[in-house]
C-alpha cells in the first residue's frame, strides 16, 4: 500500500469513522477504485476489524441501486464504506444499512490523489462546526433565493424540510455521509422552485465545465438548459420527469476542496452551492428516481429568508 493511501485510509478510518477493534467493515468497491478499496480493507485488518472487501460492477448512473446481496450486506455491517465510480449515496440500499445502524462513508467518483491529501485532510472538528450551524439554518428556513452569474435568480421553498449536515464525522450509530465532506443540504419542496441558475463548476456526467450552462426551471422541473454544452448536459441527464425534478440544495463547507470535475470534491467547495435532480427521499424528500445528478456554482450569493448567508461565494456566518 502506497503512504498516500496509508495515510488517507489512517485518517478514514481512525478519525472520521472511529473504528474500532473487532468492527465488522464491509467495504464495496468496484474495478475503477479497487486501489482504494483495498488500501481501506487492509487498514481495516490492520486495525483489528473482521473486514469484508465486495467488488461490484460499476453503476451505470450515480443513484442507482448496488446489487441485492450487498445491499443486504450491507444491513449486516457495523461500518461500510463505498469507493465507487458512481455515488451510492442517495440510494435505498444506505437508508436501509443507516436504520439498521451501520455507519457509512461514500465516496462516488474518488480519486486516488482526492483520498491522499486536499479535502480528506481538513479540519473537520472546523468542517463539522460550520456545517451543523448551516443545517440549522436551513432546517429553520421558509425559503431560500440563490443569484448566480449577477442576472440569475432561483427560488426555493425549502418550509418542512429539514436539512442535513453531512460532516465528514460519523462515530455514532447509524451516521452517514460522504467523504471527503463538507456540506450542508436539504430537499427543496420538488415542485416549487422557479427560476434560471448558472452552472459554472460541475456537473455529474460531464465533469468540470469549459462554458457555464443557465438552467431554468418551472414548477421544480428543467424546462429549458441554455449555452455551448446545453445539449451534452440534456443527454448527461436521464429522460425521466423525477430525473428532472429538483431533488436538493446544498453548500459546501470544505476550506481544502477544489475544483477537479469529479463532484464528490466539487460540491464541498466553500462558498458553493450546488443543486441536484432525482433522487431525495434518502433525505426528507419524495423522489425516488433511477439517478441524482448535481450541478455546481462557485461564487453564488444566498439569501435564506432575505438573510444573507453567502456573498459571491464568501460564507457570512459564524460559529
Amino acid at each position: 500500500m502506497g503512504n498516500g493511501l496509508e495515510r488517507g485510509s489512517e485518517i478514514v478510518l481512525r478519525k472520521c469513522l472511529d473504528l474500532k477493534r473487532g468492527e465488522k467493515v464491509l467495504v464495496v468497491t468496484d474495478d475503477e477504485k479497487m486501489n482504494i478499496g483495498r488500501a481501506l480493507y487492509h487498514k481495516a485488518i490492520e486495525l483489528g476489524s473482521d473486514a469484508v472487501l465486495a467488488v461490484i460492477r460499476p453503476r451505470e448512473v450515480s443513484g442507482q441501486e448496488p446489487p441485492e446481496l450487498i445491499s443486504q450486506a450491507m444491513q449486516n455491517a457495523d461500518v461500510v464504506l463505498c469507493p465507487t465510480s458512481k455515488s451510492l449515496t442517495h440510494t435505498n440500499a444506505r437508508l436501509e444499512a443507516v436504520k439498521a445502524g451501520a455507519r457509512i462513508a461514500t465516496m462516488p467518483g474518488i480519486t486516488e490523489e482526492m483520498f491522499c491529501k486536499g479535502p480528506i485532510s481538513a479540519d473537520y472538528m472546523e468542517v463539522e462546526q460550520i456545517t451543523v450551524k448551516l443545517a440549522e439554518i436551513l432546517s429553520n428556513a421558509k425559503q431560500c433565493r440563490v443569484l448566480t452569474g449577477g442576472k440569475y435568480e432561483l427560488i426555493m421553498d425549502l418550509e418542512g424540510r429539514r436539512g442535513v449536515a453531512s460532516t465528514g464525522v460519523y462515530r455514532e450509530k447509524g451516521a452517514s455521509g460522504n467523504l471527503p465532506s463538507g456540506e450542508a443540504y436539504i430537499a427543496p419542496v420538488e415542485d416549487r422552485a422557479e427560476g434560471e441558475f448558472l452552472v459554472d463548476g460541475s456537473i455529474v456526467g460531464i465533469g468540470q465545465l469549459r462554458d457555464p450552462v443557465v438552467l431554468r426551471l418551472q414548477k421544480g422541473r428543467i424546462a429549458d438548459i441554455k449555452g455551448s454544452l446545453g445539449a451534452a448536459v440534456d443527454k448527461a441527464i436521464p429522460d425521466n420527469i423525477l430525473s428532472r425534478t429538483i431533488g436538493e440544495l446544498g453548500i459546501g463547507t470544505n476550506p481544502m476542496a477544489r475544483l477537479t470535475g469529479v463532484i464528490l470534491e466539487d460540491e464541498k467547495i466553500y462558498g458553493s452551492v450546488h443543486i441536484a435532480f432525482g433522487t431525495n427521499i434518502t433525505f426528507g424528500g419524495s423522489i425516488k428516481a433511477p439517478s441524482h445528478i448535481d450541478c455546481v456554482t462557485l461564487k453564488p450569493t444566498v439569501y435564506i429568508d432575505e438573510v444573507p448567508v453567502i456573498k459571491e461565494g464568501n460564507l457570512m456566518i459564524s460559529v
